[in-house]
């Protein structure tokens, strides 16, 4: 099979070759991705006040916020036509005390579940530019978070991720259906207009699977497999900027959620399948390709049945 996969790859130079060596591959595929991803979230915060922030206090808070309903700002889409009201900032994490900070946490991520359109770069800067600082100073106190992440909190924000990620993925139009063999080779790869916003939700949801604060137990029942489906959907993206993050992202929850493992190799062969016998096209090949070698790589001998 992997040999049918190959053969119908365009034949287009790799940018993440280098790295294709088994197992030590993902580490340092994950520490570039990441240093590269944090670097791009810091010089996108603009005036964001980008210090470290107190973490999440588990102990005081997670009562707190079972009782509290907080208020859907807007609808959840924006688009082009519809005017926005009452989208303002909400205060910095470091202006109120610590028993508010997980509630202010929760209303930042609603917040953040507005999806603006960004095919007119006109329309609703302002907002726009809240909802990007926002998303940075979320980044900022997930990554310094010293407890554990209540189930509430954990809720939010893969609700918060999903709203944001799981869209549908717009292609190139195919003006020359015949030529369309001969010119992969020249042809340009589509860059989402959203990625300003896309690459911080997609740091954030790295940082939360890494994060030693996420209790992959009480995770796993939003890191489900209907999410990991909708992430492996992503890979057909053709923007590359947002397949080298899946990457990172799908192989940091492959080694946390150890219960989920059997089902995403499964998913995987169902779309080689699919790509062989179906499709025969599909963005994300490579990517998965190199996900599998790697995951391949970790097996222990003597191989598993299930292997």
């Amino acid at each position: 099979m992997i040999k049918q996969i190959l053969n119908r790859l365009p034949r287009k130079p790799s940018k993440s070759g280098e790295n294709r060596d088994g197992g030590t591959s993902t580490s340092s595929s994950y520490a570039s991705t990441t240093s590269r991803s944090s670097d791009l979230v810091s010089n996108r915060s603009g005036n964001v006040n980008a210090t470290s922030l107190p973490g999440l206090n588990s102990t005081s808070n997670s009562g707190q916020n079972h009782g509290n309903k907080l208020p859907q700002v807007l609808n959840s889409k924006v688009n082009g036509n519809s005017t926005v009201s009452s989208y303002e900032a909400l205060p910095s994490f470091k202006d109120v005390p610590n028993s508010e900070r997980q509630n202010l946490f929760i209303k930042k991520l609603n917040l953040c579940c507005v999806v603006f359109d960004f095919t007119d770069p006109t329309k609703n800067l302002k907002e726009k530019d809240i909802k990007r600082q926002t998303l940075v100073e979320l980044v900022d106190y997930l990554t310094s978070a010293n407890g554990k992440f209540t189930e509430t909190v954990m809720q939010e924000m893969i609700r918060m991720v999903s709203i944001n990620l799981f869209r549908t993925l717009t292609s190139q139009p195919r003006e020359n259906k015949i030529l369309e063999a001969f010119d992969l080779e020249e042809e340009e790869p589509l860059m989402d207009p959203a990625w300003p916003h896309l690459i911080i939700v997609y740091e954030f949801l790295l940082r939360f699977v890494a994060s030693p604060e996420t209790d992959a137990k009480l995770a796993k029942r939003y890191v489900d497999h209907s999410f990991v489906l909708r992430l492996l959907d992503l890979f057909d993206s053709e923007d590359p900027r947002e397949r080298e993050y899946l990457k990172t992202v799908l192989h940091r929850i492959y080694g946390k959620f150890m219960v989920h493992r059997p089902f995403i190799r499964k998913a995987i062969n169902n779309i080689f399948y699919r790509f062989i016998f179906e499709t025969e096209k599909h963005n994300g090949i490579a990517e998965m390709l190199e996900i599998l070698g790697s995951i391949i790589n970790g097996f222990a001998l003597p191989l598993k049945e299930e292997h």
